[in-house]
């Protein structure tokens, strides 16, 4: 059983950049991101293979980077220019081995 702990969300101004860290008690071989606002289905934001192929929704193209640590435990969302939008429970996902894990969400706010 693989555990996910995110961090990094919270209130930012239009405009503004947060980055967000998820890190798993295991090795990893494709980390995600999805996100659900309010009332809205959840939806997948990107996503990063072990070997660095990276894969990103339209609407966050250009604003949004995937990163992850050599050891492959850790994923990062830099997240720029971020607009109201973009607020939502942003949802670590990973696997590895065949299984699927979650995080437990970590909150965005973008708000003047």
């Amino acid at each position: 059983q693989v555990q996910l702990v995110e961090s990094g969300g919270g209130l930012v101004q239009p405009g503004g950049s947060l980055r967000l860290s998820c890190t798993a008690s295991g090795r990893i071989f494709i980390f995600g991101w999805d996100r659900q606002a309010p009332g809205k289905q959840r939806e997948l934001v990107t996503s990063i293979t072990g070997g660095g192929r990276t894969n990103y929704a339209d609407f966050v193209k250009g604003r949004f980077t995937v990163s992850r640590d050599n050891a492959k435990t850790t994923v990062y969302l830099q997240m720029n220019s971020l607009k109201p939008g973009d607020k939502a429970v942003y949802y670590c996902n990973a696997g590895s081995a065949g299984k699927s894990y979650w995080g437990q969400g970590t909150q965005v706010t973008v708000s003047s």
